[in-house]
């Protein structure tokens, strides 16, 4: 086949690109062709998504796919973080400026969600793990602060359905992200409107929800004319970006649960992929969550807090004058002593701290742990326990589906941390499988070559992903060292728990 060039806009909480796929049937190669920062935005004391500047990239890297590629372009497609949303009246004016998920609005949320329906009930409608940041407390927490934007509002819209209304003006949310929200039921496949009345929620806002490779339109006519692009489909492909992520797996075991994935960046997204959610006893008791994927398939996982801790360290450094790159702090860390120091990187003091390295001393004080003093210190802590509570996930995953797992697959902008990984493979006592780093871009474009019908199944979109990216492979060492240490992690988490 000739070749073909779709466009991926990909954004997450700290940048985002607009990168081109060039695909001949057989690989993808990938073109970036504009990268902006991204953020929260401190409002009056709030934290927000500036969605509008955001747009404007956008626009600018659109007109520069446009002068590249000109009439090779099929479509376009736009993927981001979950949970986060828009408001839109009637009008499609947009309702306030949208929040960021870690505002602290959020907190107690939960709490105050269960006053008025049970924890159970909750889970039975959404299949979602319990978190704060979930667009349904974020909601709660609107009803509370700001009831009448609800009430004029008339669609919710995801970040990207959002910007995919600004593409093309559809007002439709695709499954992946609608299943982040907690207000999506997993097995009616619609909005859990029973709960939501349970909740006083408008129920009237909630759009139609679409499978990821549905065409949502073509480009409107002022963005072709303003970029230059022609009257482009608008594909909507896995829009929250682990499920993107996923499908680009380079995996030969699809349909089986016998492999595992974490997407790594500044959340570690750790599962495996199901055929239908798992809404247990013991699934809630683990907290772990459902989230949609391709082709109806959901993915168990748990939400890990990522490498933000070693950001949040990097940051802190910074504030007391020590500019040290993610290299040197890894070489670092790598000089450091074996778990001198162990945290629980899920813990709530680690959400948004004003200071991460404080943070982790003091867990690790509160603990009775000898506290780190050092950079190294602080991101070995942070990287052996992050690879720690992988394994400790991942075991709890394994009793849910009843099948062992015998490789894991990291993918995402983490995979590249080679410590972390033999960390990982250490810890879990398995195989690890690196790359390819851009999984997410290369799902989302991927997804629109299968729309436009160059691909099939999702086989055949992983066996592109192994033609055309590169993997690293770490095999376990130290096995007694890391058993011992997992066993004080656990006696950790216990005690952390009962405080």
């Amino acid at each position: 086949m000739s070749e073909q060039v779709f466009l991926g806009v990909d954004i997450g909480a700290e940048s985002g690109r607009v990168i081109a796929g060039l695909f001949d049937g057989k690989k993808l190669e990938l073109d970036e062709l504009h990268r902006f920062a991204n953020g929260p935005v401190n409002v009056g004391g709030t934290l927000r998504w500036n969605v509008v500047g955001l747009w404007q990239e956008i626009l600018i890297g659109l007109e520069k796919a446009a002068t590249k590629y000109g009439d090779a372009i099929v479509s376009v497609g736009v993927d981001t973080w979950g949970v986060d949303y828009v408001l839109m009246s009637k009008k499609d004016e947009l309702l306030g400026i949208p929040y960021n998920y870690r505002d602290p609005r959020n907190e107690g949320m939960v709490d105050a969600a269960f006053t008025q329906v049970s924890q159970e009930e909750i889970f039975e409608n959404s299949g979602v793990q319990f978190m704060e940041i979930n667009t349904l407390y974020q909601l709660l927490a609107m009803q509370r602060d700001h009831p009448f934007l609800l009430e004029m509002a008339d669609c919710l819209l995801m970040i990207p359905d959002y910007i995919h209304w600004l593409l093309c003006g559809s007002r439709v949310v695709e499954f992946t992200n609608a299943t982040t929200s907690q207000c999506f039921h997993p097995t009616e496949n619609d909005w859990a409107f029973g709960m939501l009345r349970k909740f006083d929620l408008p129920t009237n806002m909630f759009p139609e929800v679409v499978m990821p490779g549905t065409t949502l339109g073509t480009l409107r006519e002022h963005i072709s004319k303003q970029t230059g692009l022609k009257k482009i489909s608008v594909v909507a492909p896995p829009t929250h970006d682990t499920a993107a992520a996923v499908a680009a797996v380079p995996t030969d075991q699809t349909g089986k649960a016998n492999w595992a994935y974490i997407s790594s960046g500044t959340w570690s997204l750790i599962g495996v992929e199901v055929q239908e959610a798992i809404l247990t006893e013991a699934a809630l008791k683990m907290n772990v969550t459902n989230e949609g994927g391709v082709d109806g398939t959901y993915r168990l996982l748990k939400n890990v807090m990522g490498l933000w801790l070693v950001q949040g360290c990097k940051r802190s450094f910074e504030k007391q004058g020590k500019s040290l790159d993610y290299a040197e702090l890894t070489e670092l860390a790598s000089q450091s002593q074996p778990f001198r120091s162990l945290v629980d990187p899920n813990d709530h003091p680690f959400l948004h701290p004003d200071n991460m390295a404080e943070e982790l001393q003091t867990w690790c004080s509160r603990t009775f742990q000898p506290v780190p003093e050092d950079e190294g210190q602080l991101v070995r802590c942070a990287l052996e326990s992050l690879a720690l509570k992988y394994r400790h996930v991942l075991e709890g995953i394994q009793e849910l589906t009843g099948e062992k797992i015998e490789v894991i697959h990291i993918v995402g902008g983490g995979s590249n941390s080679d410590l972390l990984n033999q960390f990982t493979a250490n810890a879990c006592g398995v195989p690890v499988i690196t790359g390819p780093v851009e999984a997410t871009v290369m799902g989302n474009l991927l997804i629109q070559a299968r729309t436009a019908g160059g691909i099939n199944t999702l086989e055949e979109i992983r066996e592109v992903v192994r033609n055309s990216a590169e993997s690293k492979r770490f095999e376990p060492t130290e096995p007694e060292d890391w058993q011992e240490a997992y066993e004080r992690f656990g006696a950790l988490l216990n005690y952390s728990h009962k405080e």
